[in-house]
């Protein structure tokens, strides 16, 4: 419900300074049926028009970055991969490649190879749900069960390699866990290319030519290239408006199977959703030259860790993806810190939600960020006068809650 906002509050335009007066302010969450996470966006609207926009995060709070310290790669590995359940694979990955970097040796080229081919696997799955959310948001209720029955398909691809759905523990330090034989590489291209490409494509097409969908998607949610260097941007979001940054690009694997970023330029609602599904198409493109090209030999071979201080990047299907880690001799963690794509892609909602026809329209916005809440949400106490980091009060019992759940 609407509250009205007291008598003489104004919001100042950054681009005219022109000052506008606020008529009410509506809170949206942190419970809300619209949010799959708790966050809180708090709109100041004058009549229908939005006019101001905040986000407050902080309500899910788990403790990971802490959790993790202390802990062998072994275990560590696990618990990174439980940061997000929808990209769950890429904190995997980029845990277990920060590892590789400071151990003795490479890991197994086939090894390799298999792991980039779940993790586009796991691009579409998350590409699909992102799209079926932000549908689902703008009541488009066919669409959105149309993208999630495809997703099913992918899961059972990337259950049929690894044994699970999401949680997968297919990443080791030296390759994979299991070898995967040529037959069910095939089944999986098979599904890939008579089920979930014609379905991408005609999800596509319905996204660029029904009038409902481009009344409410088209033009609004608006990012800009300076929104995306003020906000650092990235990810899906950023390359619908024309920029062509993908950690891709340096990645082992994918400069050998041709991998080019894909951009579109009107950087809106629309624009994102269609760019998803591009690399959808582009990703089973990938996985179709990956299983071509699969080296033979060795899924996993052994590495020793000899420690030391890494950041390691990877495109997650969010956005680059960052773990910044202290690893001891023989693989134990001795301090992680995650930067998470979502961190800048959802504040940016700050800047586009202003302007927006609607609240209904501000709410469309913030679903097609693909917003993750929970992967942002890790937390530090800060003794401010000793200049160090402490934990007191609820944060230790959260912090032993979570210890026992995942030890």
């Amino acid at each position: 419900m609407a509250d009205k906002a007291p008598r003489g509050v104004t919001v100042i335009d950054l681009d005219t300074g022109e000052e506008k007066p606020i008529s009410h302010h509506v809170p949206v969450g942190p419970h809300h049926p619209i949010l799959k996470e708790p966050l809180r966006i708090k709109l100041a609207i004058r009549g229908e028009e939005v006019v101001d926009c905040k986000v407050e995060m902080g309500y899910c709070h788990r403790g990971i970055e802490k959790i993790m310290e202390g802990m062998p790669w072994q275990k560590a590995a696990f618990l990174a991969e439980r940061v997000c359940g929808i990209c769950s694979h890429a904190h995997n990955m980029c845990f277990i490649g920060a590892v590789e970097s400071v151990s003795e040796g490479e890991p197994a080229r086939r090894g390799l190879f298999l792991r980039y081919i779940v993790q586009e696997l796991d691009r579409i799955q998350s590409h699909l749900i992102a799209n079926a959310a932000y549908f689902y948001s703008i009541e488009h209720e066919t669409m959105f069960v149309w993208n999630m029955n495809t997703r099913e398909r992918v899961l059972d691809c990337i259950e049929k390699i690894t044994g699970n759905r999401i949680l997968t523990g297919w990443n080791v330090v030296g390759g994979v866990r299991l070898d995967v034989d040529e037959d069910t590489l095939n089944e999986v291209i098979e599904v890939l290319e008579e089920k979930v490409v014609p379905d991408v494509e005609t999800y596509r097409k319905i996204a660029s030519n029904d009038p409902f969908i481009k009344m409410r998607s088209r033009g609004v949610g608006v990012i800009t290239e300076d929104m995306i260097r003020r906000y650092r941007v990235v990810g899906p979001q950023a390359r619908a408006s024309g920029v062509a940054q993908d950690i891709r690009t340096i990645e082992p694997v994918y400069p050998e199977v041709g991998f080019r970023p894909i951009t579109r330029d009107h950087g809106d609602n629309l624009d994102r959703i269609l760019v998803r599904y591009d690399e959808v198409l582009q990703s089973v493109e990938l996985i179709e030259r990956m299983v071509e090209e699969l080296p033979r030999g060795d899924h996993r071979v052994e590495m020793k860790v000899e420690g030391g201080h890494v950041v390691n990047r990877t495109e997650a299907p969010r956005g680059e993806l960052v773990y910044d880690m202290e690893i001891s001799r023989g693989g134990v963690v001795k301090k992680a810190t995650i930067r998470t794509p979502s961190v800048p892609n959802i504040r940016v909602l700050e800047a586009i939600a202003p302007g927006a026809p609607s609240v209904a329209d501000a709410v469309a916005a913030y679903a097609s960020l693909d917003p993750c809440v929970a992967c942002n949400e890790r937390f530090i106490v800060i003794d401010r006068d000793k200049d160090e980091i402490v934990f007191s009060g609820k944060a230790r019992e959260v912090l032993r809650a979570c210890r026992s759940k995942t030890s």
